[in-house]
């Protein structure tokens, strides 16, 4: 058998089974978006079906009718994660530079400390009462962006790609060019660390776009609640509906109409599909990183 000829049938059964597995992970989501525009009497007479019988928007305009509240949420969420994740990939990737040079002498003393404090956490209590008591947070928006800003995990991902990705001849060619560090590290280490630095901005993102317990704990405004707080909230309140309705209380007749079932999953889609879109924009990042800079032989 020519080995030209394997070597492309092998790569087509690998592109099938990709093409196929890719599928699997986008039918779940797929499925959460037709279960969300089902009718309600749907999913009570024929449970969860792949293609309903009857389409409706009713999830969608129950959510809606909490009018500028929730657009306003949204509009907290975009900006706690676009500005946490811009101070967090700022601070993580400068702390880790500075570590990953071997001519630092505290590297190994700071490493130790970002190491420490991963291990040892303080706990729920001691940041609360940093944040409330001496940052005076309470009911502010930067309390849903400080107390992630800094990830400790993001540092050791851009230590490793900082000691294995920027080569050494470079900075030391750029320093006898008179570059100083800080020149070094944004024109030359920052380029060539694009990867790393859209990794941990998409580890980050989503840590912020899906926090809803720093809401909880630090805020009871709705001036600055997060979508997911709010969409929280409005979960809890279908439950509590729900229970009135299997109660028979006074309220039931009334509340019978409420999509109970479908805003569970209208709730997942709104909070999943708009961090979702951003993959394809990451990759695009992946790939041009990967191509930029190198040295020079």
């Amino acid at each position: 058998m020519d080995i030209r000829s394997f070597g492309a049938g092998t790569n087509l059964v690998f592109n099938i089974f990709l093409l196929i597995f890719s599928l699997s992970c986008l039918f779940p989501f797929f499925f959460i978006i037709v279960v969300s525009l089902t009718q309600e009497a749907d999913i009570t007479l024929y449970g969860y079906q792949f293609w309903p019988k009857h389409w409706t928007m009713a999830s969608y305009q129950h959510l809606s009718n909490s009018g500028s509240q929730v657009f306003h949420a949204f509009g907290v969420t975009v900006f706690v994660t676009v500005v946490g994740t811009v101070i967090n990939a700022m601070c993580s990737s400068t702390y880790a530079y500075a570590i990953s040079r071997r001519d630092f002498a505290f590297a190994k003393f700071f490493t130790f400390f970002a190491l420490l404090q991963m291990l040892f956490a303080p706990g729920m209590v001691p940041q609360y009462l940093i944040v409330t008591q001496m940052l005076h947070l309470k009911d502010n928006i930067w309390a849903l962006i400080l107390p992630s800003a800094f990830g400790v995990y993001n540092v050791l991902i851009m230590r490793s790609f900082f000691k294995t990705s920027v080569p050494e001849e470079i900075i030391e060619a750029a320093r006898i060019d008179g570059a100083g560090e800080l020149r070094i590290f944004s024109k030359i280490v920052i380029p060539l660390a694009v990867p790393g630095i859209a990794t941990i901005s998409l580890f980050t993102a989503l840590g912020y776009w899906n926090d809803w317990f720093n809401a909880m704990l630090y805020t009871n405004s709705d001036a600055v609640t997060p979508i997911q707080y709010l969409l929280v909230r409005i979960q809890n309140n279908i439950s509590m509906l729900t229970q009135q309705m299997q109660s028979g209380g006074s309220a039931a007749a009334g509340l019978s109409e409420v999509p109970t079932e479908a805003i569970r999953f209208a709730v997942v889609v709104v909070a999943t599909l708009p961090i979702a879109l951003t993959y394809p924009f990451f990759q695009k990042h992946f790939v041009k990183g990967l191509t930029v800079g190198g040295v020079k032989g």
